[in-house]
């Protein structure tokens, strides 16, 4: 015989609703930190802002680009690499999707990095490698990013429009 509660339920389905009902926040803030595109498509946008550059990113609809949004709002190093991106770490690495290779690369695109769990912000050409997730786009284009330093990195989510 199963041991139940007073009304009925067991034990288990009684922990389950427990640790259901302790996660659905996080689950809320996902759905309303969003808005909608025609079709269903969620919209996430984000707030960057280091120096005197201040920009904002659209994210992508994916796992990789969720899971960094739920990391917000976000205080970090941003600094130049290479002759095309500025990067920055992430307080821990995100989880890695299985997707493959992207195409139309282009300066002006987040992308995670995960061998490194950093984010790159592409502000020159590059190609696709292995371990790049694109995470989204700046909306204006990567002039902000043409800002040469290292300097204190500010990322936010912003409110559904």
């Amino acid at each position: 015989m199963k041991p139940t509660t007073e009304n009925g339920l067991s034990r288990r389905r009684l922990v389950f609703a427990m640790i259901s009902t302790a996660l659905m926040p996080q689950a809320a803030f996902a759905e309303t930190a969003v808005g909608a595109q025609p079709g269903g498509t969620a919209i996430m946008r984000i707030r960057c802002s280091f120096a005197d550059q201040t920009f904002t990113v659209t994210l992508e609809g994916n796992s990789s680009a969720r899971e960094f949004a739920a990391m917000l709002p976000l205080d970090l190093g941003i600094e130049d690499y290479s002759t095309n991106e500025k990067i920055a770490y992430l307080p821990r690495k995100l989880a890695e999707e299985k997707g493959g290779p992207f195409s139309n690369e282009a300066p002006g695109d987040l992308c995670y990095y995960a061998p490194w769990g950093n984010l790159a912000f592409f502000h020159g050409g590059y190609k696709y490698s292995s371990g790049l997730i694109r995470l989204g786009r700046l909306d204006d284009g990567p002039r902000p990013l043409l800002k040469r330093g290292k300097f204190s990195l500010r990322i936010e989510q912003l409110p559904p429009a």
